[in-house]
């Protein structure tokens, strides 16, 4: 089913321009030209635009600037009002820089590359759809696209989220596997909430690099006078879950001593004290997480086969951002929001380009690293707008310039870093499409990526079905693996 088309208003004096770019910007787009006679009615504009193009020429023209800008700050009081993309001349930078500051999302230099224009206005619709995805999911009460602390509308979260729903009830040992920085707590700390032990306590620990001494007194607590320095009893962390549930992270480094004292828990529900002969009987529910292949460990005689099947009953994972990257608008704007309250910041939304400068990042801390170079991004950003540049370098070197004009042309004579990573990604999603038959679906499999970002991907990079691609070419395009 086809997508239905972007409504945009385009705000001018020049009748004969708006026409015009209503017939250039062409399927996909509804676009209507808005008399300046009509200003005065931003609400109906408000209602039957998904994007507003403005026409800041008059102002240039006539030295109008604060009309233009006062118009500006109407429209950005309106209630869910639509995203606002600026036509200017290219001299005019000040007046650029103002229209900015004043709720422009992005802005495009007269006369206005089609190209360029597309991607403008379809970034601008993604970025204001996913913003008001965001508030909807905030207020209601059983958000689809949220599960307590954790947020994805993708297809993988959604999944993972209507699981959790389902076993929370169940009072059964869950494993959850993940790269680090996935969110597998904050999937535990779901799971305890939904459940039958929710009034009960929930007490996490992590098994992570510590000597397996510490770990034993840590989980099962000590009597007086077990060591030296025992001057008195203490109870550990498994009994301090008692009726409620024990979160043990990175479980792959739980010491294959006291895996059998574990598995005792698990089997018997009770356990002693180091350095005690008392019986100690807890009712809990174990939730474990890992970074690591149990399986493999098994096979490798490190980690205990009974242990292995009795922790894992459900087996839950949590996908990398990277193959989440529909999520990355959602989650950034939540950080945002978040670290505008922490640090008093102005901070109130991305730019397109930083939006999808951080899309395209391969993110390999995962979640907790958007969250950490999105509270980096506030505390330098002065203004509401936080831009590219407030990203890390890293984060900046992988974006892709979209506004040189027709892909694989650039106005300058010697290609750009930028340049030579747009035209590799467009040659390698080219060529997986041809070897695919033009089949999307397969295409997204077999680069490892998610089906919407490859849409976006092919509408980024200008890629068009030509006669004659859907023939085999097995010959002249060996097939790919996937890419990682």
């Amino acid at each position: 089913m086809d997508s239905p088309a972007i409504r945009v208003s385009f705000l001018t004096q020049d009748s004969g321009l708006g026409e015009a770019i209503a017939r250039a910007l062409g399927e996909g787009f509804a676009t209507r030209a808005v008399s300046e006679q009509r200003f005065d009615h931003l609400g109906e504009v408000r209602q039957q635009s998904d994007v507003i193009l403005l026409d800041l020429r008059s102002a240039n023209t006539h030295g109008d600037d604060q009309t233009i800008l006062s118009l500006m700050n109407q429209l950005s009081k309106l209630p869910t009002h639509p995203p606002l993309v600026v036509l200017c001349e290219e001299e005019n930078r000040q007046l650029i820089f103002q229209a900015i500051g004043h709720g422009a999302v992005d802005s495009v230099t007269n006369p206005p590359n089609m190209i360029e224009l597309r991607l403008i206005l379809r970034r601008a619709y993604k970025f204001h759809a996913a913003q008001k995805e965001l508030q909807q999911l905030r207020a209601s009460e059983r958000p689809t696209g949220r599960l307590h602390e954790l947020l994805g509308t993708s297809a993988p979260m959604q999944e993972l989220f209507g699981l959790a729903r389902k076993i929370a009830p169940c009072d059964v040992n869950v494993l959850i596997t993940g790269e680090t920085g996935t969110g597998k707590e904050l999937l535990a700390r779901a799971i305890h909430q939904l459940g039958n032990r929710s009034g009960g306590p929930l007490v996490a620990f992590s098994c992570a690099n510590l000597p397996e001494t510490l770990v034993e007194d840590e989980l099962f607590g000590h009597e007086k006078g077990a060591f030296t320095g025992a001057l008195v009893s203490r109870s550990g962390r498994v009994e301090g879950a008692d009726r409620g549930t024990l979160f043990l992270d990175e479980i792959g480094d739980l010491g294959i001593g006291l895996q059998p004292k574990l598995l005792r828990v698990l089997q018997e529900r009770s356990f002693e004290r180091l350095g005690g002969n008392k019986t100690i009987n807890v009712d809990i529910r174990l939730i474990c997480a890992t970074n690591r292949n149990l399986g493999e460990m098994v096979q490798q005689g490190k980690f205990r086969e009974d242990l292995y099947y009795r922790l894992n009953v459900v087996q839950m994972h949590l996908p990398p951002l990277r193959e989440r990257r529909d999520d990355i608008p959602l989650l950034a704007q939540q950080f945002l929001q978040k670290s505008a309250l922490q640090f008093k910041s102005r901070a109130r939304r991305f730019s397109a380009n930083a939006l999808q400068a951080m899309e395209q990042h391969n993110w390999p801390g995962n979640v907790r690293e958007l969250e950490n170079v999105v509270q980096r991004a506030v505390v330098l950003s002065d203004e509401a707008v936080v831009d590219i540049a407030h990203l890390p370098a890293d984060i900046r070197g992988s974006h892709v310039l979209l506004t040189q004009g027709a892909a694989g042309e650039s106005s300058h004579p010697s290609r750009s870093y930028e340049d030579e990573v747009k035209r590799f990604k467009r040659s390698l999603v080219l060529r997986t499409l041809r070897e695919c038959g033009w089949r999307k679906a397969e295409c997204a499999r077999t680069l490892g990526v998610a089906r919407g970002y490859l849409h976006r991907l092919i509408n980024q990079l200008d890629i068009q079905e030509v006669e004659g691609d859907r023939k085999d070419r097995r010959e002249e395009y060996p097939p790919l693996g996937p890419v990682m």
